[in-house]
């Protein structure tokens, strides 16, 4: 039951998706790295992840959730795991904001808890100072106790963000964000439909590893058929991928050949049939678009060997009868439950568990696993960059 057949029949694929889907079609291979390594201490060193967080975490603009987490105008929903307290917040207007979370008043955290409020006001619980979902400060008790204060000068701290295909991402960095990038990644996901889609489940995963051992499962597809026989790794083989980067997030496709002839690539609904494709941006996002549905996925590192993953499953429509939530509620589980925490995230524990005796001094990656040095790279180059 492929809702995307249905509401968006015309949706067609940007040029870059359907070249990799034609790459694949026609037995090309992008990736010609041979055998490398990629040492064991990137994982494990509590130093080397202080220098990512400080260079790539704490500078670069990042994916905070999907749109649809705020699908309406005056919400608001507190999110505290990038290390700073923020407020992702949506106007009167429809449009999105991302504020720190802290009264201007007396710095005490404005909105507790980590679910979607629904709300035109927001109210310091200390002392009452209020303040409206654009961060303006409208009101506060006895305001002549406060001579000559100006209230357009007290509304929130503003971070700089931006929503585009679907997607909210902020900068940590207030001066000089480029968002450049995330733009032309939007054109994919308004090609997917990610905007328009709805909010089926939300979960936060806790995974005792470091954050690139979860990315690295998502970079390559030797797993597929292995990690995943008893689940997915059936509707996949060995070999049919294709890659490419956009700056520097990673675009790959993975394809059905036996599927492939005779499908029109240029329909999206039919190319989500046969190609799977999957976006790992950096500095830790994933996205996972099946043929009806769409996983994103948000690496928040705690530490070298703790990452937070906030998972979102969303759909094209909210259910319509209780046939249609069960089948949405069967691939939460699937993924979710199974694939994603089940294998996954436990084969990243246990990479974490293995590479921290040192028995292993580097990783050593074959021409299935190209996107995992490149993504290593790509790491690198960001903290060579921040020097």
């Amino acid at each position: 039951m492929s809702a995307v057949d249905t509401k968006h029949p015309a949706r067609r694929p940007t040029d870059g998706m359907l070249a990799l889907a034609k790459d694949i079609a026609e037995g090309r291979q992008r990736d010609s790295i041979g055998t490398s390594t990629v040492p064991a201490h990137v994982y494990t060193d509590p130093d080397y992840w202080a220098r990512e967080k400080a260079a790539i975490y704490d500078r670069l603009p990042q994916i905070l959730c999907p749109s649809a987490l705020l699908p309406d105008p005056g919400m608001a929903v507190p999110h505290d795991a990038t290390g700073r307290p923020l407020l992702i917040t949506r106007d009167a207007q429809g449009a999105a904001h991302v504020f720190l979370n802290v009264c201007r008043h007396r710095g005490t955290r404005l909105v507790e808890g980590s679910e979607v409020q629904c709300t035109k006001k927001l109210v310091c619980p200390y002392h009452a100072w209020t303040y409206a979902v654009d961060g303006r400060l409208l009101a506060l008790p006895r305001p002549d106790t406060f001579p000559g204060l100006d209230k357009d000068a007290y509304g929130l701290v503003e971070l700089p963000s931006l929503e585009t295909g679907g997607l909210i991402w902020f900068s940590p960095e207030t001066q000089g964000a480029d968002f450049a990038q995330a733009e032309m990644l939007g054109e994919d996901f308004d090609a997917l439909g990610m905007g328009e889609h709805v909010l089926f489940r939300r979960k936060t995963h806790r995974v005792a590893g470091n954050w690139k051992l979860i990315m690295d499962a998502f970079l390559e597809s030797y797993h597929v058929t292995r990690l995943h026989a008893k689940t997915i790794g059936p509707f996949f083989k060995d070999g049919a991928t294709s890659g490419d980067m956009i700056g520097p997030h990673a675009r790959s496709a993975v394809g059905r050949l036996e599927e492939m002839e005779g499908v029109d690539l240029e329909k999206m609904a039919d190319l989500r049939r046969v190609v799977t494709f999957a976006y790992q941006l950096l500095p830790g996002a994933l996205i996972i678009p099946s043929p009806d549905y769409i996983n994103v996925m948000v690496m928040m590192p705690q530490a070298h060997d703790l990452t937070l993953v906030e998972d979102f499953m969303l759909i094209p429509e909210h259910p319509s009868s209780d046939k249609a939530r069960d089948h949405w509620e069967r691939s939460w589980a699937l993924l979710d439950g199974g694939v994603f925490a089940g294998e996954d995230f436990r084969a990243a524990e246990l990479g974490q568990q293995g590479l921290a005796t040192g028995a292993v001094p580097h990783l050593t990656l074959g021409t299935m696993e190209g996107g995992i040095r490149r993504y290593h790279e790509t790491v690198e180059e960001a903290l060579r960059a921040a020097n």
